[in-house]
């Protein structure tokens, strides 16, 4: 029995219980998050949907450990990372999460295989193992004769490939891509979109997006819909009558 529960409970890459998040601002109090709870399995596609001021990128953050919840616990493979030290969190960032921001945030004066490079080489590995898994990595996504370039010789898409190849460096259990097709025009947004849907499905790793892409619910497998600092409803893709538009050439 107890097996089986721990079997269970290593179904869920994150857990929120009654999370809510405060913010003072000078004699106000703003309730960003207002008691969210929600299970995300492992190897599951997830998009957090929502208006802006919903709490959709607050609950974004509390998922990567980027800020912590004034109460409710969140969980990462079990861990309550709620409770943990800064040097505890740091490790487990590195370890266990890859991120992609719409801004790609690449070093400017580092190469793409040097960008790629600096995750492993925070989490111990050496540089010459670290390059050659940076080269691997970027072939994966498509830009094996671009590991030379830096960000400024690169398009949007393509930094963001980086962005992705740099996410995977570490093997992480979770992707979190904050608005990861904001900086992007329709046809290389649809196209970053394939390749997340792409590496989910061959990585297995689970993939939490925060966005307003409606282009990304058509690979999410559930979408968690935000209002008002709480969740709104949860909704199988299978279950929505929607069609997402192809592009103007191309084949529906």
């Amino acid at each position: 029995m107890a097996e089986a529960a721990v079997d269970a409970a290593r179904e869920y890459a994150v857990k929120t219980l009654d999370v809510k998040k405060e913010y003072v601002m000078g004699k106000q109090t703003l309730m960003a998050l207002k008691g969210v709870s929600i299970e995300i399995k492992t190897g599951e596609y997830i998009s957090i949907m929502g208006p802006s001021g919903s709490g959709k990128s607050t609950l974004f953050n509390m998922i990567g450990g980027l800020d912590k919840p004034s109460g409710g616990k969140v969980y990462i493979d079990e861990v309550d990372i709620s409770g943990l030290d800064a040097f505890e969190l740091a490790w487990l960032r590195c370890r266990k999460i890859g991120y992609i921001f719409q801004t790609f945030n690449l070093i400017p004066v580092m190469t793409a295989l040097e960008n790629c490079t600096l995750p492993m080489v925070f989490a111990g590995m050496s540089s010459q193992d670290a390059m050659d898994k940076a080269a691997d990595l970027l072939a994966l996504v498509g830009l094996g004769d671009r590991i030379r370039h830096k960000p400024l010789e690169l398009s949007g898409g393509q930094q963001q490939r980086v962005a992705c190849a740099r996410a995977l460096a570490n093997d992480p259990a979770i992707i979190l891509a904050d608005e990861p097709t904001g900086n992007l025009d329709l046809k290389t947004g649809k196209e970053i979109i394939a390749l997340l849907r792409r590496l989910n499905k061959e990585k297995g790793v689970t993939i939490i997006s925060a966005t307003h892409d409606l282009k990304m619910l058509d690979v999410s497998d559930r979408i968690i819909w935000i209002r008002d600092g709480r969740v709104d409803k949860i909704e199988r893709r299978s279950d929505l009558d929607l069609e997402v538009g192809s592009l103007e050439g191309e084949e529906a």
